[in-house]
């Protein structure tokens, strides 16, 4: 096995490289840098453990393969981050499909669709977050993965941008830019809006996220597993 003090000074567009040539290590050493980050924006995508960790190990697999197809036009951090919100997207469809919720969606959807009055049924709720999810299926992966990590999971705007490693004001447009192109899709979920509703859901805006940050790698919740980090694939986890 290689020693990891040799990837110390290696980029991680660098190990992505490598990983394409062949090197059974680099992946696994990408996976070391981000893994917990990636975690943390499954886990307040989710709010469900097991489903936060497949969603990564089902980002990890995909970035494995797909690594020949990175053409460097972004952050690898970034590319990775976005493979993971499609993934989380992909669960949470799935499940809401299946008349299910992993998540308790009530006020961060009312930040979504504000000033509209919430549902208060749980079947109303599940509908809800089923075609805010087919919504945000529509929209450019830049402005889905902004709108997931400020809206939905309730990220500061500053955070956001470096997770996804852009200026703040790039994060602000891509939101602007998505809402705009949601608004149309979802007009019909506003048209009870207004009233105290409008005035509780406004009032719940930018909100401490509860979900915390899962602990730092090394600690027994960090993350999946490194045996299952990637399933099936060559590299060390």
């Amino acid at each position: 096995m290689a020693d990891d003090a040799g990837y110390d000074g290696a980029s991680d567009q660098d190990l992505l490289a490598r990983h394409v040539e062949g090197d059974p290590e680099a992946f696994g050493e990408i996976v070391r840098r981000h893994r917990d980050r990636l975690w943390a924006v499954a886990l307040r995508t989710l709010g469900d453990r097991e489903e936060a960790a497949d969603a990564v190990q089902d980002a990890l697999v995909s970035a494995y393969r797909a690594a020949h197809t990175f053409r460097g036009q972004s952050a690898v951090t970034t590319w990775l981050h976005r493979i993971t919100v499609n993934a989380c997207l992909d669960r949470a469809r799935k499940a809401a499909s299946r008349k299910t919720s992993p998540v308790d969606d009530t006020e961060r959807l009312e930040q979504l669709l504000e000033p509209h009055e919430s549902a208060s049924a749980p079947a109303e709720r599940n509908d809800l977050h089923r075609q805010l999810l087919e919504a945000l299926g529509t929209l450019p992966t830049d402005q889905r993965a902004a709108l997931v990590l400020v809206d939905m999971q309730g990220y500061p705007v500053a955070e956001a941008a470096r997770i996804l490693d852009v200026p703040t004001g790039t994060v602000k447009s891509r939101c602007a830019r998505g809402r705009a192109r949601l608004l149309p899709l979802l007009t019909h979920l506003r048209a009870d809006g207004g009233g105290e509703g409008g005035k509780k859901s406004a009032g719940r805006r930018n909100r401490t996220r509860g979900t915390s940050v899962p602990p730092a790698a090394g600690t027994q919740d960090a993350g999946p597993s490194d045996s299952a980090a990637v399933k099936g694939g060559g590299g060390r986890a």
